[in-house]
C-alpha cells in the first residue's frame, strides 16, 4: 500500500487518540507563543528564510532624500514629437490664421521638451518650455506663450 503525504502527518497518526493529541493538558501549541511571535518578529532569527525568499530587501537602509530636493508636483512632460502629431489632429479645428492653438495647459501637460522634430505651425500654451524646443518652434514658423505660475498667485 502506497502511502500518500497526507498520510505521513502527524496530525494523521493522532486522530483518534486523545484530548490533547500529544501536545498536553493546558494550551499548549494553541496562543500566540506558537506562531513564533507576532509583526516582524524572527526575520532574522526563525523566520529568516520566508524573510530571504518573500521580502529580501527586509533589512537595510531604502536612501534618503532631502526634503528639499523632494518634488511635491512631479512635472508631467510632452516632447515636439507627441507635440506634432496633437497639432496635426488639430488642424481643422483650432486655428488662429494659419498656426494652430495648441494649449498644453489644458490637457493637463507643464512642460515642453525639445524631443523630435515639429513641422506644423503652431501656437502653444504652456507652463515651461525648454530654450531648444521654443527654438524649434520658432524655426517652424510657430510661437510659445510660456505662463509664468507662482506659489504666491497659485494659493490667492
Amino acid at each position: 500500500m502506497a502511502l500518500t503525504s497526507r498520510s505521513r502527518k502527524k496530525s494523521r497518526k493522532l486522530r483518534g487518540r486523545t484530548r490533547s493529541m500529544g501536545w498536553g493538558r493546558v494550551g499548549q501549541h494553541r496562543k500566540s507563543g506558537s506562531k513564533g511571535g507576532t509583526g516582524g518578529s524572527g526575520m532574522n532569527k526563525h523566520r529568516k528564510t520566508w524573510m530571504l525568499k518573500y521580502y529580501p530587501n527586509w533589512f537595510g537602509t531604502k536612501g534618503f532624500t532631502p526634503i528639499r530636493n523632494r518634488l511635491l508636483h512631479e512635472k508631467s512632460i510632452i516632447t515636439l514629437r507627441d507635440l506634432d502629431q496633437i497639432a496635426y489632429k488639430l488642424k481643422n479645428t483650432n486655428t488662429e490664421g494659419d498656426k494652430v492653438v495648441v494649449n498644453l495647459s489644458e490637457m493637463g501637460y507643464d512642460k515642453l521638451i525639445a524631443n523630435g522634430k515639429i513641422y506644423e505651425k503652431v501656437k502653444v500654451i504652456v507652463k515651461e518650455a525648454t530654450k531648444k524646443a521654443i527654438e524649434r518652434i520658432k524655426e517652424a514658423g510657430g510661437e510659445v506663450i510660456v505662463e509664468n505660475v507662482t506659489e504666491e498667485e497659485e494659493s490667492s
